[in-house]
């Protein structure tokens, strides 16, 4: 009687198989790469600086997004969309000529899609990675891109050979979601067909097969689910991995997208451009306990200066506040003042922290004029002196006039 396998043997098989597609991978891989060094010299094999190799459920709007994130991110470069590659002229040779457009195939296109000069900044491939062994291929390039950047880093190369930037974008919706925009998509495309075979006028629409039957669309689902989405998940811990959920409507997608891609300064920029940028804090991190230091700071002026904290405030209400006052409805004025007391550098902190605190945003720029002060009387020789002003233009919410007709 024959025994069951076991959870042991089932794991066995299973490390054997990830093991020949990690060597497929590689073998395919080194083909591709070895063919175009040498039909193009390593030297020119320079790929964008930023990759989104954008994927997701059947449904989930990856065609609906893909124009989005690519005006996100500033891309202008058209994406690169696998489905379509397959029916480029080379592509159709190769089926024309029956041999199967299998996994080197493919690597082969995309590779030198992404090594036209239009994709130098950033590209977006739409379908890409599939399957375990191109998942493995992603890998293989981005290290082969670190190989190069580390290469040519001091040469006259190192412009073309960046820190490269991988994210793994997947938009996901359920099963049940995935089946119904399917079907609600064949749905469409059959009733915009029949419009236009009707009227003549306008272009018909691909139907898909899976989109018109329901069987078929939960077994695309499930293929996806099963073989590409199990296979994405390999690289979470690499590169950018973006999961998106995209149930709901356009605009709530496109801001789950819009947080997801924002902009990460520590991942994205090249290690020492970081190292010499990371001693200026980030804009919201001053901000974030600003109002007591504020408060903490004006306290100290009334302990430990209360002299000059008063002489400030007396200025701002007899001086700043009826030229401030003059322009209630503009929200904005200029003040230039020569008082002596601002030649204190803790009086134009004060001046500030005053307007701050009650409301008003203050700017300070100090001028510095040289002006004639006297005359040597033997050399008739004359003297200048140095004489600051201070321009303090106040900001604030001004007062909207309602005009009648």
């Amino acid at each position: 009687m024959a025994s069951k396998p076991t959870g042991t043997a089932t794991l066995i098989d299973s490390k054997k198989l990830h093991d020949l597609e990690v060597k497929d991978a590689q073998f395919i891989f080194q083909s591709v790469w070895t063919l175009l060094e040498e039909e193009l010299g390593e030297e020119n094999l320079r790929f964008p600086k930023e990759i989104f190799w954008l994927n997701g459920a059947p449904g989930a709007g990856k065609g609906t997004n893909t124009d989005f994130i690519m005006r996100y991110r500033d891309l202008t470069a058209p994406p690169v969309v696998v489905s379509e590659l397959l029916k480029s002229p080379e592509a159709r040779k190769k089926i024309d000529a029956g041999m199967l457009v299998g996994d080197r195939e493919v690597i082969e296109i995309i590779l030198r899609k992404l090594l036209e000069p239009v994709y130098q900044t950033g590209a977006v491939v739409d379908g890409f990675p599939r399957t375990k062994v191109q998942v493995e291929c992603v890998k293989l390039l981005f290290n082969k891109l670190v190989s190069l950047r580390n290469k040519y880093a001091d040469t006259l190369f190192a412009q073309y050979f960046k820190k490269p930037h991988f994210h793994i974008v997947v938009l996901f919706v359920d099963e049940k979601e995935s089946v119904r925009r399917q079907l609600y998509r064949g749905e469409q495309a059959k009733l915009h067909n029949d419009e236009v075979g009707e009227s003549g006028v306008g272009e018909l629409m691909e139907v898909r097969a899976t989109d018109l039957d329901s069987a078929a669309a939960l077994n695309r689902y499930r293929t996806f689910k099963e073989k590409t989405y199990g296979a994405l998940k390999d690289l979470r811990e690499i590169f950018f991995y973006h999961f998106i959920n995209a149930h709901g409507t356009i605009d709530e997608v496109r801001r789950r997208i819009d947080k997801e891609l924002r902009y990460q300064g520590s991942l994205e920029l090249d290690e020492a451009t970081y190292d010499r940028l990371s001693s200026i804090p980030i804009a919201s991190t001053l901000s974030k306990h600003a109002r007591q230091d504020l408060v903490d700071r004006l306290d100290s002026y009334e302990q430990c200066n209360a002299d000059l904290f008063e002489k400030v405030v007396n200025t701002i209400n007899h001086v700043f506040m009826p030229i401030i006052q003059r322009h209630a409805i503009s929200g904005m004025a200029v003040v230039n003042t020569e008082d002596p007391v601002f030649h204190h550098e803790q009086a134009l902190a004060m001046l500030i922290d005053i307007f701050s605190e009650r409301g008003y945003h203050a700017i300070i720029d100090v001028h510095r004029e040289e002006v004639p002060d006297s005359i040597d009387p033997k050399t008739f020789k004359i003297k200048t002196r140095i004489k600051p002003v201070y321009r303090v233009r106040v900001q604030f919410t001004g007062s909207e006039i309602r005009r009648g007709r």
